[in-house]
């Protein structure tokens, strides 16, 4: 049962951050640099520079915007530790599994290669260069992205994806599985709860297997029935296909300083790394 009480445990942890994330939003309600400024500012901002980290393959550069970034990150007043915990725990793990292979393909000079039978083992520095500059492009891509969600209230982020002509579809299941895939967490918490009180012993292989291929066809069955409730309850209240808010934007000249500044910012970087880069 030691693998069950882990799954549940990270279910419940995963249901928890989720609705803290949609529902309490403490870091958005701040009194902030980030939190003061429109929501489409922001947007235009955060998605400049996501460009410009994209562009570049210099790690001097990623480097530098991370430090601008934990820079806004405490004008912000969004605590450290819990900012920079949530992007770099994953980051090494699902960056590794992508970066490792690539590491003995490299070309020379090699920091170190051995013959192991008729096979040659050879780890290059060139390699390794690139392993660093792919994982800070992902860690900064990352942080601008929590950084955006942790500052900005979810339907004004919503609202701001309207405001940039994203077509109405998009921002509605964005909305809606945002909003309810803590549900089914919760759901899945629950049935592990429940089947852990009612289980006594240890169970086999083949048992454990059929109530897992049973809980996915109960979950699926959930998350269609809903669907169709929702859309019913959605319609009866007036939905026209459209997602509203009361929220009205008005840019103001911090707003535009702050997303000029963010577009040089970006054409710097760029600049930059193909300065650094020699052709």
């Amino acid at each position: 049962m030691a693998a069950g009480s882990w799954l549940e445990k990270t279910v419940g942890e995963i249901a928890g951050s989720i609705e803290r994330a949609v529902f309490t939003e403490e870091h958005a309600r701040k009194r902030g640099w980030l939190q003061g400024l429109d929501p489409r500012a922001k947007l235009g901002m955060f998605l400049a520079v996501v460009l410009a980290v994209g562009l570049s393959n210099s790690l001097p550069v990623l480097v530098a915007v991370y430090v601008l970034l934990l820079a806004a990150a405490a004008a912000s007043r969004t605590p450290f530790d819990f900012f920079i915990k949530r992007v770099w725990l994953g980051i090494p793990l699902f960056a590794g599994v992508v970066i490792v292979p690539s590491l003995f393909l490299g070309q020379p000079p090699y920091l170190f290669r051995e013959q192991v039978g008729p096979i040659a083992v050879a780890v290059s520095i060139p390699a390794i260069w690139g392993a660093l500059v792919f994982i800070a492009r992902v860690g900064v891509s990352v942080s601008l992205a929590v950084l955006l969600v942790l500052t900005t209230p979810w339907a004004d982020l919503l609202k701001s994806l309207q405001a940039l002509r994203v077509p109405p579809v998009f921002v509605l299941v964005l909305s809606m599985t945002y909003r309810y895939i803590f549900l089914f967490l919760h759901t899945l918490n629950g049935m592990l709860e429940s089947r852990r009180s009612r289980v006594v012993g240890r169970t086999g292989g083949g048992e454990q297997r059929a109530w897992i291929v049973s809980g996915m066809g109960y979950l699926m069955n959930r998350s269609f029935q809903m669907s169709s409730d929702v859309y019913s309850s959605m319609l009866a209240r007036g939905f026209g296909g459209q997602v509203r808010s009361y929220t009205a934007f008005r840019m103001a000249a911090r707003d535009w300083v702050a997303l000029g500044g963010a577009l040089v910012l970006a054409v710097a970087a760029v600049g930059a790394t193909h300065l650094a880069v020699p052709r």
